[in-house]
């Protein structure tokens, strides 16, 4: 169905609104991509993308691929790392334009694209070097691809859905969703049956594959860690009722009110499934994500961020929902639903990116603080990282971290130019970042073989892991790090962040865990400091 002359004169002005916000909020996304510090898992593919492979034990290598390629054009820094991801995720609401112009008409497209914008999921994407970034970008593609690839039949349509699922499989290993999305189509509807003997079909088949094969190359020279990691290690894969909160977990991240029209468009889509283009792609592309990740989630992992998992699920359904509701234009009631849903999501990407905007400065952090939302993930490294190399030029030796994120970022803010190892923290094993540690030769071992009797800088994150876990691991330092001695102590934002910087020698041998925790220096400082509730930098 398509529009005629008659709404020329709306789709313009749903255009240049369009338009307009996307302006402003690209303007907003790059102002704070230029200014906040990253985050643990950030630098650390920022290490990765200092040393370029088919893989790592974390994820597929376009991340690191794309964090190279902006430092190369960029210079090091904040900006040069997150352009190519600022592109790609700027991107991604054009991506929703064309796919509901396509499924419908110009005034959907353009409704839906400002849809996209105010979704905070969507509209902020492209802020952090993130693999989501990537991979939403590459399934809105095949989407796209495979919306034209279906109507028309041109062989450049199904080139393009081999592209965009050759870079999902390179961004993630949920790329398995999206094929999982294809499968179902391709085996419950007619149109979808008849592609099987379709060589266009075959054709993007085949270049996917080209996708995966990195991934396929970097498991067997790893040993399958990257698989390991992802099937086995990070899921429990056992109920946990807990989960079943996802759906309030989803609906404060999409906004209540968007969420709820969502879900009546994916049912709405699904009840017109039977009559072909476009509803069959859209209902089930958008519930393959919705329920399945739902599913998963009861058993796979229940310690790390989620909401993002069903975000492509519901970019498809931005296309339809402007079109279901016009036959409820005229209804007072459900305009005020609607513009209601639509104000509260816009406020509420209003509001992340406010968040992620006060983040960035430590003064307007500090304000978080006592708000009780504070952005511990993004403060404290550029604090960490000029101490560090203060204490490095008074008193060289090797650098070490009690863990992978805080070496990651003190490896960020020096640029590299000193190597930095981690201690076996447990949250190394946890976020999979163990077996890479290891190849680079970065990890605990290697520095007791490479430099023992060495002189030994240890910067230590006191918060790091959780209250639980904390105090074994700190008692197990000083077995870590012989005679060690302190220099500094960082307790920033009313000490919601707390690091120690020790200097002292390299164990040529792994000691055992203290018998007695009073014996342990780092151990005494750390418990002194959260008993004291410092909240000053020394």
């Amino acid at each position: 169905m398509r529009d005629g002359a008659s709404v020329t004169s709306p789709s313009t002005r749903w255009r240049d609104a369009f338009i307009v916000v996307f302006a402003a909020l690209t303007l907003v996304k790059l102002l704070i991509a230029a200014s906040l510090s990253p985050f643990g898992d950030e630098a650390f593919y920022w290490q990765e993308s200092r040393r370029l492979a088919w893989g790592y034990s974390d994820l597929p290598p376009l991340t690191a691929w794309l964090i190279h390629l902006g430092e190369q054009l960029a210079g090091h820094g904040v900006f040069g790392m997150r352009w190519p991801f600022l592109l790609l995720g700027s991107a991604v609401p054009w991506l929703v334009v064309a796919f509901a112009r396509r499924s419908f008409d110009e005034r959907a497209g353009w409704q839906a694209g400002l849809l996209c914008l105010a979704l905070p999921l969507a509209g902020s994407l492209g802020v952090l070097a993130l693999p989501d970034v990537p991979l939403t970008f590459g399934i809105m593609l095949a989407l796209f691809a495979l919306l034209q690839a279906l109507e028309r039949d041109r062989r450049r349509d199904w080139l393009w859905l081999g592209i965009g699922l050759a870079v999902c499989w390179l961004a993630h290993y949920r790329a398995a969703m999206p094929m999982l999305a294809g499968l179902l189509l391709f085996v419950l509807t007619p149109r979808g049956r008849a592609q099987w003997c379709n060589k266009g079909f075959w054709l993007a088949m085949a270049v996917a594959g080209a996708g995966l094969l990195p991934l396929l190359i970097s498991n067997w020279q790893q040993h399958g860690a990257g698989v390991v990691f992802q099937l086995v290690e990070r899921n429990p894969w056992r109920f946990h009722a807990d989960a079943l909160v996802q759906p309030l977990e989803q609906a404060l991240a999409c906004t209540p009110l968007l969420y709820a029209l969502l879900l009546w468009t994916a049912w709405q889509s699904w009840c017109r499934r039977k009559e072909g283009a476009p509803w069959d792609l859209i209902a089930i592309s958008s519930l393959t994500f919705v329920l399945i990740y739902f599913g998963l989630g009861l058993f796979a992992d229940d310690l790390r961020f989620r909401a993002h998992w069903a975000l492509s699920g519901y970019l498809p359904l931005l296309a339809a929902l402007p079109v279901l509701l016009r036959p409820y234009a005229k209804r007072r009631g459900w305009r005020a639903f609607v513009l209601a849903g639509f104000v509260f999501a816009a406020l509420g990407q209003l509001g992340g990116m406010v968040y992620l905007g006060m983040a960035a400065h430590s003064e307007s952090a500090r304000m978080l603080a006592g708000l009780k939302i504070f952005p511990s993930r993004f403060v404290g490294w550029r604090e960490s990282g000029d101490a560090a190399r203060a204490w490095l030029a008074k008193q060289p030796g090797v650098l070490v971290a009690d863990n992978f994120m805080l070496a990651a970022e003190l490896d960020f803010q020096l640029d590299g130019r000193v190597p930095v190892y981690a201690l076996d923290n447990p949250l190394n094993v946890k976020h999979g970042r163990a077996p890479q540690l290891a190849i680079w030769r970065r990890d605990e071992p290697a520095l007791r073989e490479v430099h023992p009797g060495e002189p030994m800088l240890l910067v230590v994150d006191e918060m790091a892991l959780r209250l639980r876990e904390r105090s074994d691991w700190l008692r197990s330092l000083c077995d870590r790090i012989d005679s060690p001695r302190p220099l500094q102590r960082l307790d920033l934002f009313d000490g919601r962040r707390r690091m120690a910087f020790y200097v002292g020698r390299v164990p040529a041998v792994a000691g055992g865990l203290e018998e007695d925790a009073g014996q342990c220096l780092i151990w005494r400082q750390a418990s002194m400091a959260a008993a004291a509730g410092s909240d000053s930098g020394s």
